[in-house]
């Protein structure tokens, strides 16, 4: 257990995906740069499929939400997700599915148990909105540390809160998905959360197997485990039967996952496939290219091994 502090805001009962417009938007250094490799063209559309893959789409911001959609579903990508709920219909209407469901925020955690109740309230309201859409994936966090309140109490304050509503999951046939977040990156709001709890992947797989049910799961976002622990594709093979859900972006920098970054996307990609998993994998990196929706393409065809 480390020693840290904040997280996406948007992640709230819509993912907050205007104030995260509003994030990005204030931070005009991210566009421009020039991609490093050909950006797949406009008719570009996922070949193999292996990897079901989805968007997170406060990434995207400020683009319309609609025009998102239209792109992913041209791109035949089978899923979406980190978009306002009233564009669920639509997107099951195209034949495409959400692919996790937001609830409470990450600072707004049950580390602390005077949030419980609030906690407790969007948990359940995103897995009753989970079993409506037939999505399988609600996303849940630790919060951040909080003065007065010791590592130990923290964690159990933590698994004293899903319990609460881990059987609700259960009967709906959804997971809860605890994110694990970065805390070491501190140059920008959305690229690392210094103070956040649950900063340790391993300590966050603890957590998981002390509320003790099969719908309890981890969210495997392969940015923040390699900044926080690195050996990713050994991870992915140890944590296999605990993992709900991906998330996918360009190490440092959570920018496209192109050749500027260390990560061998194709590589993880395989890896996933070859423990079994079927669930969706996210691309939620940051675009740096003027081509916002081809950095995309460009994304989504190196995870399409």
């Amino acid at each position: 257990m480390s020693n840290r502090l904040s997280r996406r805001q948007f992640l709230g009962t819509g993912l907050g995906v205007s104030g995260s417009a509003l994030i990005l938007g204030s931070h005009t250094n991210l566009q421009g740069k020039q991609p490093t490799e050909a950006i797949p063209d406009e008719d570009y559309h996922i070949q193999n499929g292996r990897i079901r893959q989805s968007v997170m789409g406060w990434c995207f911001n400020p683009m319309p939400t609609k025009k998102l959609i239209a792109a992913c579903h041209k791109m035949r990508m089978p899923a979406m997700e980190g978009i306002d709920r009233q564009h669920y219909p639509r997107i099951k209407e195209l034949g495409m599915e959400i692919a996790i469901v937001g609830s409470h925020g990450f600072k707004t955690g049950p580390v602390n148990p005077d949030n419980h109740a609030e906690c407790i309230s969007k948990l359940r309201d995103g897995i009753d909105v989970a079993a409506e859409y037939g999505a399988k994936n609600v996303i849940t966090f630790t919060g951040m540390r909080e003065s007065g309140i010791s590592d130990q109490k923290s964690a159990e304050n933590c698994v004293s809160c899903w319990k609460q509503v881990i059987r609700d999951a259960e009967k709906k046939g959804v997971n809860l998905c605890l994110e694990h977040l970065n805390t070491r990156d501190d140059t920008h709001p959305m690229k690392g959360h210094p103070g956040y709890f649950g900063d340790d992947v391993d300590f966050c797989i603890d957590l998981i197997k002390r509320v003790d049910s099969p719908n309890m799961k981890l969210l495997f976002d392969i940015y923040h485990v390699q900044i926080m622990n690195g050996d990713v594709i050994r991870r992915i093979r140890q944590y296999q039967d605990f993992i709900g859900h991906y998330h996918t972006a360009g190490v440092p920098g959570r920018g496209e996952l192109d050749e500027d970054q260390e990560l061998n996307y194709p590589a993880i990609m395989r890896a996933i496939l070859e423990t079994g998993y079927t669930g969706y994998v996210a691309q939620e990196f940051i675009p740096t290219w003027d081509d916002k929706l081809g950095a995309l393409r460009h994304g989504v065809r190196v995870c399409d091994i």
